[in-house]
């Protein structure tokens, strides 16, 4: 594997603690990257583990064959399609791991178009075989939907002034041309680039994170065996709300009104929180690794029956 593409996983020993691997388990990593937080797990369960390793970027597939070998089952694909596949093939794993987000290599790679940090031309996809792209998005969605997607995807504030001068200014072929128009409309923060929030809209927009998120945490908890832990690190507060209200809805045994007073949902509680509150980077890991500062680990534990009469 090419050296520049070790680089260190993000709350790798928080991950460890929580999904406790133990020799011969089956591992899912639904956004495995370059393997870091994989090579961990895999230490740990052996020669008879088995690592599922799930990603949608091709070249990340091609390092992880190379590095795992046999050891590993990579498979290409969204972690929702990977999540289908597995079911379909009923599957059970004991550990999976969601590490949202762009990963580093992702980042680093110009081409790419993540980071308005380079001259780039306006990509952003996870999966370089889907059509849709940041330039379709930029250049082709009407006024209104830009303003939305940069409003409720990004967060940002003047999303309205934003979505009316990328109209006005169209069309736009790379990075640094859109972001020099952004920052020019934008709220402008203290501690980010005034471009980021409407980045990262554009970024969820186009590889539709948030809703693989949604739907694909009932199936991860499908294919935990039980006792298995599920793990998710989120990168900002959609993704975060989106796990918390799902690890704390499947931690109740009922989800009828708080002054009902019969429960008539029959919903019983599927998992156990592991964490009660999100674990985050410590200053020493931030130091190291600055895309630590805005991770936020959430864990919980599938219920047995066991457990549930205990």
């Amino acid at each position: 594997m090419k050296p520049q593409h070790y680089h260190q996983p993000v709350l790798l020993a928080p991950v460890i603690d929580v999904l406790r691997p133990a020799k011969g388990e089956v591992y899912l990593d639904g956004t495995a990257g370059y393997g870091g937080h994989a090579a961990a797990i895999a230490d740990h369960i052996g020669s008879r583990g088995r690592l599922i390793l799930v990603d949608r970027d091709a070249n990340a597939i091609k390092e992880l064959a190379e590095r795992f070998g046999d050891h590993a089952e990579p498979i290409h694909a969204s972690f929702l399609t990977a999540a289908h596949r597995l079911l379909e093939d009923g599957a059970l794993v004991d550990m999976i791991l969601l590490d949202l987000g762009v990963s580093s290599p992702q980042i680093d790679n110009a081409e790419r178009g993540f980071s308005f940090k380079y001259d780039a031309p306006l990509d952003m996809r996870m999966d370089q075989s889907q059509s849709l792209t940041a330039e379709m998005v930029v250049n082709k969605y009407a006024q209104r939907e830009l303003e939305r997607i940069i409003r409720e995807y990004g967060e940002e504030p003047k999303a309205r002034a934003v979505a009316r001068a990328i109209v006005a200014g169209r069309p736009f072929k790379t990075t640094v041309q859109l972001a020099k128009v952004v920052r020019r409309y934008a709220v402008k923060p203290a501690d980010i680039d005034a471009a980021t929030k409407t980045f990262q809209a554009i970024r969820i927009e186009v590889n539709g994170e948030l809703d693989e998120i949604h739907e694909a945490l009932p199936l991860m908890l499908k294919l935990l065996a039980p006792g298995g832990r599920l793990a998710v690190i989120s990168f900002h507060s959609l993704e975060d709300r989106l796990v918390k209200q799902f690890i704390d809805q499947e931690s109740r045994d009922c989800l009828c009104p708080p002054k009902q007073p019969i429960c008539t949902c029959g919903h019983t509680a599927s998992l156990r929180k592991i964490t009660t509150k999100p674990i985050t980077g410590d200053s020493t890991e931030i130091a190291i690794n600055p895309r630590a500062r805005s991770a936020k680990l959430r864990a919980a534990e599938k219920i047995n029956k066991h457990q549930k009469e205990d």
